[in-house]
């Protein structure tokens, strides 16, 4: 078994079918919540809208749900490159609770900021589907169905997105 590391996802990573494009290695550890952080919509990405970030805050009640994935270390420069590491996002370690218990992961987190950025409705609908597939609170999906999201332009990319937020809710069903 070559050497892994538990990463933290809390974004459109959320949907196994996402990350496993990216690193085909990457297992799902189980859901996870990160304390007294909040997520934001706001990291300004490159192609003109808001994507997820995790931002610490003070006191007790905020938190972010998400999923521990395990991934072979071999596999990092993959999602470093998927994530922009070091211009839309930069990494550090942080402590989930996962099963009652304590676990050390790395995550990504915004370097570049706009607190008015909006999520394209495919990014969106890849986060909600991932919380689906891993059944985090209803009242947390609720929350991210809430966000507002706007329409790409880029129709090739939306429907690729798309696809793939779909035919996670195609396999759902078909498991009920």
């Amino acid at each position: 078994m070559p050497p892994t590391f538990h990463y933290f996802a809390y974004g459109s990573n959320l949907l196994s079918a996402r990350l496993i494009e990216r690193t085909p290695s990457a297992r799902v550890v189980g859901p996870a919540m990160l304390d007294r952080h909040e997520l934001r919509w706001h990291m300004a990405a490159a192609d003109g809208s808001g994507k997820c970030d995790v931002v610490p805050v003070d006191g007790t009640g905020s938190r972010v749900l998400g999923v521990v994935y395990e991934v072979a270390v071999s596999e990092k420069p993959h999602l470093d490159t998927a994530e922009t590491l070091g211009v839309g996002y930069a990494e550090r370690e942080a402590t989930v609770q996962i099963g009652g218990r304590s676990l050390d992961i790395w995550l990504y987190y915004a370097l570049e900021i706009d607190a008015g950025a909006v999520p394209y409705d495919w990014y969106k609908a890849l986060v909600l589907s991932g919380a689906k597939e891993h059944a985090l609170e209803s009242g947390y999906i609720r929350m991210l169905e809430a966000v507002a999201a706007k329409p790409d332009a880029d129709t090739l990319r939306s429907d690729r997105h798309f696809s793939l937020a779909k035919a996670h809710h195609i396999q759902a069903d078909q498991a009920r």
